[in-house]
């Protein structure tokens, strides 16, 4: 059993969206949250991948077939969308 067998369909959604490079508060936005509970979800992951920080999050992620994940998780319309769905959400 891998480590990312462990997390929870948030905590994948969450790790893939750090390593394409968006903030908690972008995150929080995107899932409809709260920047708090984004770091909780990170604060979990940290724990069952054995990282430390979201550089090493991102680095395990790239390592471990990111682009999967993103399309495990049906993101694969790509982070242009994901620009799209952070700026509406500032815009309101």
């Amino acid at each position: 059993m891998q480590p990312r067998d462990q997390l929870t369909a948030k905590e994948i959604q969450v790790a893939t969206l750090v390593w394409q490079g968006l903030t908690n508060r972008e995150i929080a936005k995107i899932i409809g949250t709260t920047e708090q509970v984004i770091k909780n979800y990170l604060r979990s992951t940290f724990d069952k991948l054995g990282v430390w920080s979201r550089l090493e999050l991102a680095l395990y992620v790239a390592a471990h077939g990111g682009d999967r994940w993103v399309q495990e998780l049906g993101l694969d319309a790509g982070s242009s969308l994901q620009q799209e769905r952070v700026a509406a959400a500032y815009a309101s």
